[in-house]
């Protein structure tokens, strides 16, 4: 397995796990019929829980984008320093901005994702510049 296959198994398995929290702090909150219902109002959730919902649907949508372009480095065989580096970095960042956004920190969060869309822009250019 490529490092760069590795890293997205990694963040993948990752963004899999970012719903149980606020799952959790939705079921302590709320009652159980609510929570595994359909209520007529939203769930009550913590702030905690909220942003950190928001910081889970963030990194499924970056999921997607990261993944095709790992799949489609490794089907073309692309797989150097920059791209090796891009992932990396990208598994980081992705770690840090759930953190930092549940936490409320905001210059870390926006860093974090800057940080994470440089390595996806860096692997989209290993991939087009082929």
């Amino acid at each position: 397995m490529t490092p760069e296959l590795h890293y997205l198994a990694m963040i993948a398995t990752f963004t899999a796990l970012l719903w149980i929290p606020y799952i959790l702090n939705a079921l302590a909150s709320n009652k159980l019929s609510d929570a595994v219902g359909y209520p007529a109002t939203p769930l009550a959730l913590s702030a905690w829980a909220e942003r950190l919902k928001k910081a889970h649907y963030n990194a499924v949508e970056n999921l997607v984008v990261f993944a095709a372009l790992v799949l489609v480095a490794h089907t073309l065989e692309i797989s150097n320093a920059a791209t090796m580096s891009a992932s990396a970095a990208y598994f980081w960042a992705r770690i840090v901005h759930p953190i930092a956004y549940t936490l409320a920190i905001p210059w870390l969060r926006t860093l974090s994702f800057a940080v994470a869309w440089g390595g996806i822009i860096c692997i989209a250019w290993q991939v087009l510049m082929t």
